[in-house]
């Protein structure tokens, strides 16, 4: 089964749109340097807690930038965990988060919602690809399931190619050409996360696996309850990492058009994620009762040869 990249020209008008320069009021920072720093180091507490990858990856960077993408990091993972942990109440705490996150004098009781400002100021991150990504987790509230790949996709840009989008801002990068590149890469990090989390997703009700695909190999939500390993699964699952890989090498001369200085780690980054692709295969396809990872040796013996591809 071959699928067209029907969703590349649409996901390319979200983001050229979104790198258009708007009028908007920069944010203004009340405090001292010190209270920086403390808004600074709770991103980082965060990115330590809950991505041990990104973490590694981001620690990569120079220490300005490390601190940036973390607070990047940050701003996300409160996005997303405003939509996981509290579905009930999330559209009223998102839209408060929203205006803090947003906001022209960002409440100095917020840490993340200051380091992200001073990122956003200090690397011009425009900010409708925060926008977007807002946008794309409060998808989550209201859409459980993705009729075909290209709807799924669009999803991923949202939720995942933003934050690539972003992040090319803090490390810096040659110029629009990178666009494309970058869009990719955050797919097929998305991609990598769906796979690995089948199982969690199905427990919050939600399957983002293509239905279409689903049924072009005979399989059900009916097989994802049941967690059985089955040939069909195999098969699918076979697709869905031969599509994956094929993104990440998709994506990766996008790597070079980044700033020296911040290559090995977004190389790092794709790297160490690709990887859990590996560990799926290895256990026989089956998510259902382990969660795919890559242990910290894991991680580190692969660390040389992505330093070497990066260069």
């Amino acid at each position: 089964m071959q699928q067209a990249q029907t969703w590349e020209p649409q996901l390319l008008t979200l983001a050229y749109e979104a790198a258009q320069p708007h009028k908007l009021q920069l944010p203004r920072l009340k405090g001292d340097f010190d209270s920086l720093l403390r808004a600074y180091a709770v991103c980082e507490s965060l990115t330590a807690k809950h991505s041990r990858s990104f973490h590694l990856a981001s620690g990569l960077l120079p220490p300005e930038k490390r601190r940036a993408v973390r607070a990047l990091y940050a701003f996300c993972r409160v996005t997303d965990d405003i939509v996981d942990e509290n579905p009930d109440s999330a559209a009223a705490e998102l839209k408060k988060w929203r205006a803090h996150a947003f906001s022209v004098e960002p409440p100095v009781n917020d840490p993340v919602a200051v380091a992200w400002a001073d990122t956003r100021l200090r690397y011009h991150v425009p900010v409708r690809y925060a926008e977007q990504l807002v946008e794309g987790v409060a998808r989550d509230l209201t859409q459980t399931r993705y009729e075909t790949f290209a709807d799924l996709a669009t999803y991923s840009y949202g939720v995942a190619s933003t934050v690539g989008l972003m992040s090319m801002h803090i490390i810096g990068y040659s110029g629009p050409e990178a666009i494309p590149y970058a869009i990719k890469l955050g797919l097929a990090l998305q991609m990598t996360n769906i796979l690995r989390d089948v199982a969690e997703d199905w427990g919050r009700g939600r399957v983002y696996l293509p239905q279409e695909e689903l049924a072009f190999f005979g399989l059900s939500e009916g097989t994802i309850a049941d967690g059985r390993v089955t040939p069909q699964w195999r098969q699918f699952m076979r697709f869905q990492i031969e599509r994956n890989r094929r993104l990440y090498a998709e994506a990766w001369p996008g790597i070079g058009m980044l700033d020296r200085d911040g290559r090995f780690a977004i190389a790092a980054a794709a790297g160490l994620y690709r990887a859990i692709l590996e560990d799926i295969e290895r256990h026989d396809y089956d998510i259902f009762s382990r969660r795919a990872h890559i242990g910290t040796w894991g991680k580190l013996r692969r660390l040389p040869g992505l330093w070497a591809k990066s260069r």
